[in-house]
């Protein structure tokens, strides 16, 4: 794992996106040739370009940028997919910039150069580097339920191709809790470090008082190049995650991220104001047949008006295509949207599957009261039992709610404490390292979530 702008990427997808790069502009640049050959024409180097970034979207708009266990049938398909809609958006940059043209002919090789180079690339890729790429030996340090899970996590489906559990190295005697247990002596750990062949240490313990870390010998790792972090980073470089359980207001302080300021407040609202008015602008003919499907159903009112609690908690009206019944709420209580809820149209299930109601929201982004990205604004009757039940939830609310984010992108709808608690961990990532590369993953991801209709209720 890297970190660009503080958030993790993985070196083996960065390394696949680099080599399918070379494929994709090259299948261009070789089906030019073959298609011109002994003539003397230029070679299409804005055109051969403009198709790389293009299908590079696309490919990570529809998830093959993720890591992710699937039927290799099933990358074709989204291969083939992406490389459909590549050639849809192409044909319009064609029309509207008539210099970037490319015939049929030239595009005819560029397929089969293209869908067969990355499909060879990655079944080449996958078999090397399941088996050559050196993997992280993780020796999990602690007791306990924290330790236990560490271990079952490194022991999941997908972290066998980047981790390596190499170990418990205990810090009482038996399997108790730190604190109520005799303390082991720890004079062995660099020699056992050794032994294991250990390139990172985890430390798994909540209870770090009394001398119960070895602290002097975690030094001694560190100085022979092992890596020593806690488990809250370890989740947050693995998962993307702030997990709750093990959060710590200390930790919260002194680690790196959380930045705010006028530059970023800056780059911020003008990358806002740019995203909405294009999407607006483009989503515009099927907004208006959207109003009409929801006029001719069900009546008026077509927008939903609904107060959500906004950044520092001040409440705000968001706005949304109506995609429930009319007074769904007509007993006041409110209340959150279930599996298969009674009360949604069949044209809201349609919106909603399609993200297509969320669309107004652009107009309370270009207001000011929401941000393109950033986390889900919740209701403040929610708002108020969730701050109580959740600790550090208010935190969320130290920056703008978004249209779309990292935990909408990341966790399926959620409709109950416990899935807002989840929600919580991937917000808390997000406030603590966002940054415009991160808007712009959240955005590619959101591309993959409407195209496939993730997470929809």
């Amino acid at each position: 794992m890297i970190r660009i702008f503080n958030h993790y990427l993985s070196l083996r997808l960065l390394l696949l996106t680099l080599l399918e790069t070379m494929v994709l502009f090259q299948a261009m640049v070789l089906g030019f040739e073959i298609r011109f050959l002994n003539q003397s024409v230029p070679l299409p180097l804005l055109p051969a370009g403009l198709f790389t970034v293009v299908m590079l979207l696309m490919m990570a708009g529809l998830g093959l940028y993720q890591a992710q266990a699937e039927p290799f049938r099933v990358t074709i398909q989204r291969l083939v997919v992406a490389y459909g809609l590549t050639l849809m958006l192409l044909s319009v940059v064609f029309y509207l910039f008539p210099d970037t043209y490319v015939g049929r002919g030239v595009f005819a090789f560029t397929s089969v150069f293209a869908v067969a180079g990355v499909l060879v690339i990655r079944i080449m890729f996958f078999r090397v580097t399941d088996i050559g790429l050196p993997k992280r030996r993780v020796l999990v340090l602690g007791n306990g339920d924290e330790a236990e899970e560490a271990i079952r996590f490194m022991h999941a489906a997908g972290m066998g191709r980047s981790i390596q559990y190499a170990g418990l190295y205990p810090v009482v005697q038996g399997r108790e809790a730190p604190e109520s247990g005799q303390h082991i002596n720890h004079e062995h750990l660099l020699r056992t470090v050794k032994d294991l062949r250990v390139s990172e240490i985890v430390l798994a313990v909540r209870e770090r008082r009394g001398g119960v870390l070895p602290l002097r010998q975690l030094l001694d790792c560190k100085l022979k190049g092992v890596k020593v972090m806690d488990l809250t980073s370890f989740y947050e470089r693995e998962l993307g995650v702030l997990k709750v359980d093990n959060l710590r207001a200390s930790w919260l302080i002194f680690s790196q991220g959380f930045d705010q300021g006028l530059l970023r407040d800056i780059i911020k609202r003008s990358f806002d104001l740019l995203a909405s008015l294009v999407l607006f602008l483009l989503t515009f003919p099927i907004l208006a047949l959207a109003m009409l499907a929801i006029l001719l159903e069900s009546g008026r009112p077509i927008f939903y008006r609904q107060e959500r609690a906004g950044q520092g908690g001040v409440p705000f009206m968001i706005l949304k295509l109506r995609t429930m019944v009319q007074d769904a709420e007509k007993d006041g209580q409110p209340r959150w949207a279930g599996q298969n809820d009674a009360r949604i149209t069949p044209v809201g299930r349609f919106l909603r599957r399609t993200r297509i109601d969320e669309l107004p929201q652009l107009i309370n982004v270009l207001r000011g009261d929401m941000s393109f990205v950033g986390p889900r604004p919740e209701r403040p009757f929610f708002v108020r039992h969730l701050i109580e039940d959740i600790p550090y939830y208010d935190v969320r609310h130290s920056v703008k709610p978004g249209v779309t984010g990292w935990s909408q992108v990341r966790y399926p709808y959620g409709a109950s404490v416990e899935d807002a608690r989840a929600k919580l961990q991937y917000d808390l990532y997000y406030v603590k390292n966002h940054s415009l590369f991160l808007d712009l993953l959240i955005l590619l991801d959101t591309i993959q979530v409407v195209l496939l209709g993730k997470g929809a209720r």
